[in-house]
């Protein structure tokens, strides 16, 4: 399997009301250090909603890049109607990141 499909593989588990991070999807991809490579793949997902590449954020909950029409604002709305809280405009990954163990 190659990184891109084992990105994609990952990121549709992750299930409505969590988010996972590009590092954390890089970490259980095979390569910890390959976060900005995960961003690539949710740029150019060809498999949404399938892959929910909205629930992907940065590190510290920071809602980035959003290629689908409405940008970051339609993401953030996207989650909120999934039940992601919010912090501000962050994430809150206390009690909305995905638990991968």
């Amino acid at each position: 399997m190659t990184f891109r499909e084992c990105v994609y593989q990952i990121t549709a588990q992750i299930p409505k009301g969590k988010v996972a991070t590009y590092g954390q999807i890089a970490r259980l991809a095979g390569n910890s250090r390959a976060a900005r490579a995960v961003g690539l793949c949710m740029k150019i997902n060809p498999f949404a909603p399938r892959v929910p590449c909205h629930r992907v954020v940065a590190s510290g909950g920071k809602l980035t890049g959003f290629s689908a029409p409405g940008g970051i604002a339609k993401k953030k709305k996207m989650l909120m109607d999934e039940g992601v809280q919010f912090i501000g405009v962050k994430v809150d990954l206390s009690t909305c990141l995905w638990n991968t163990l």
